[in-house]
């Protein structure tokens, strides 16, 4: 009964936003050898990349997807039930292993991995995901995780808040922003994304850096936030410690990265996963007796097409990366 009715709460807004896979031709293209076997996807959201994977595999192979966010499943089960038998689960990509394990999955043949938040997450002003859309300061993925976006703004110190903004979002005014949400919040707590957009406005003026598509001035702050609430950096560096082990030989993996810190951490791990050394670089002679896992299928990252940008705005910072497990990797 609670389920019914979270359901029908939940599905009609969250369906209201048309939400449109990022580079799905060139998804469709490097996974296109795995179809028809095993297919994860970590990311599932509203299930648009799945259900392209699914329609493409013509009812053969399986599909795990996963999703932190439990409202996105909602969409996606839905979305997904004229193909049937798949299995769909709240959890983080992170913990993609030992779901695997848990369902008696021996690897998979395909990997995919959208590391953007979703138009469902960013359309629905009660997530506080958007400066656009007046709402709750929250931007957690997974409204049961206990601290969200407000709870980092009223409660850490000003050189916790320069950090955040500084690292994860590459803010060059962090210091002036700390300091006035500082300053702000002596008089009450900020707890609303207006509420935050009007500070960062009164403090922060810059020149608009790209005439094709403004710059707002608090997306760098925003992106900051949202990546510290969810650990967007800490589960991706979990994942990436082994990832490649979930492949089976001949399987693929692609990752959607939208900033230069995801994408860095993609590059570096695949990288290190297609060397034939791993020794630290003091030492002379390799002592690691490491072997090549998996062979890079993009030795730089694709970026979608103009035509795409023009129809999806959300895929303009999109990298997609690619690799291959080798034959022999154990």
């Amino acid at each position: 009964m609670q389920t019914a009715t979270l359901a029908s709460e939940l599905i009609q807004p969250l369906q209201a936003p048309v939400h449109l896979p990022v580079m799905l031709e060139q998804v469709l293209s490097f996974l296109q050898p795995c179809l028809g076997g095993d297919m994860l996807d970590g990311t599932l959201g509203g299930g648009g990349h799945a259900a392209a994977l699914l329609e493409a595999s013509r009812g053969r192979g399986r599909l795990l997807g996963l999703d932190r966010d439990p409202r996105a499943l909602l969409v996606a089960r839905q979305r997904l039930a004229p193909f049937g038998g798949q299995h769909v689960i709240h959890a983080n990509f992170s913990h993609a292993a030992a779901v695997l394990h848990e369902l008696g999955w021996a690897g998979v043949d395909g990997i995919l991995l959208d590391l953007g938040f979703s138009s469902l997450q960013v359309e629905d002003g009660r997530r506080g995901f958007s400066f656009l859309r007046p709402g709750p300061l929250d931007m957690r993925m997974d409204q049961s995780d206990g601290r969200n976006a407000a709870d980092i703004v009223n409660t850490s110190s000003e050189e916790a808040l320069h950090r955040i903004l500084r690292e994860y979002g590459e803010e060059r005014a962090a210091r002036t922003i700390a300091r006035a949400i500082l300053q702000e919040r002596a008089h009450g707590p900020i707890t609303t994304t207006t509420g935050l957009v009007n500070i960062i406005e009164r403090r922060v003026r810059r020149p608009v850096r790209h005439q094709r598509h403004r710059v707002h001035t608090a997306t760098q702050t925003f992106q900051a936030l949202r990546i510290a609430v969810n650990q967007e950096l800490q589960h991706l560096a979990v994942f990436l410690q082994e990832g490649y082990t979930l492949l089976r030989p001949g399987g693929r993996m692609v990752v959607l990265a939208y900033h230069s810190l995801e994408d860095r951490l993609v590059k570096t791990a695949f990288r290190r996963w297609a060397s034939a050394c791993i020794c630290p670089p003091q030492l002379q002679v390799c002592a690691c007796d490491w072997e090549p896992q998996v062979r890079v299928l993009t030795p730089k990252p694709l970026t979608p097409t103009s035509q795409e940008v023009m129809e999806n705005t959300r895929a303009r910072s999109a990298r997609l990366r690619a690799v291959e497990r080798c034959e022999g990797g154990g």
